[in-house]
């Protein structure tokens, strides 16, 4: 089968990540409520919903933490050991991400880097990646899987299997279609056991 994965928030707990930067961030600004405020502002971010101070403070962020949440985000729990079970088990592994470009860095190079230093396999990295659907069906996807509302509701209108992988922004989603995941194992499994069905009726 060919799987298609998000990285952050799916394969790597980039949220706590930023979480952690954004707060950093805010300390410097001398905000009150810290936690309060950097939970503002990464939700904007991770929702684009901003203003133009927002635009300007996210821009900024970036500049300063892009390269350093790339680089040092671990990978969630059981997700490594997930992934080469899979591609050990003959399937291919298309990482899909909406990972950008910057100025500063090269993130094609630097996520390498993170993929290679955490032995994660795959077939083929896919980068800047705003419209995963056409790249799925291009890559012929059978199962995907993603922490984005708006990734996992487009993948499973288009008729490819969608997991959404559980996260404090997604939480209160619901769709009846697409199987939401709380862990690696968990994934591991339900992947293992539509594979087989799918083996079964191709039979």
């Amino acid at each position: 089968m060919n799987i298609g994965i998000d990285i952050d928030d799916t394969i790597a707990d980039t949220y706590n990540i930023l979480l952690k930067y954004v707060q950093e961030y805010i300390i410097h600004d001398i905000v009150k409520d810290i936690e309060k405020s950097s939970k503002d502002m990464l939700a904007q971010m991770y929702e684009t919903k901003f203003n133009d101070e927002s635009k300007r403070k996210g821009k900024e962020f970036f500049d300063i933490y892009y390269e350093k949440a790339v680089l040092n985000v671990e990978p969630k729990i059981n997700a490594v050991e997930s992934i080469k079970k899979l591609k050990e088990e003959g399937n291919q592994i298309y990482l899909i991400t909406a990972r950008f470009p910057s100025e500063k860095f090269d993130v094609e190079e630097s996520t390498n880097n993170w993929l290679k230093k955490n032995c994660i396999p795959y077939d083929k990295l896919i980068l800047n990646s705003q419209d995963k659907v056409t790249v799925a069906k291009k890559k012929q996807i059978d199962i995907f899987i993603d922490d984005s509302i708006k990734h996992c509701t487009e993948m499973t209108n288009a008729g490819i299997k969608t997991y959404i992988m559980d996260s404090i922004l997604n939480k209160d989603f619901n769709n009846e279609q697409i199987e939401r995941v709380y862990s690696w194992t968990s994934l591991y499994q339900k992947i293992k056991d539509y594979k087989k069905i799918s083996d079964e009726k191709e039979d």
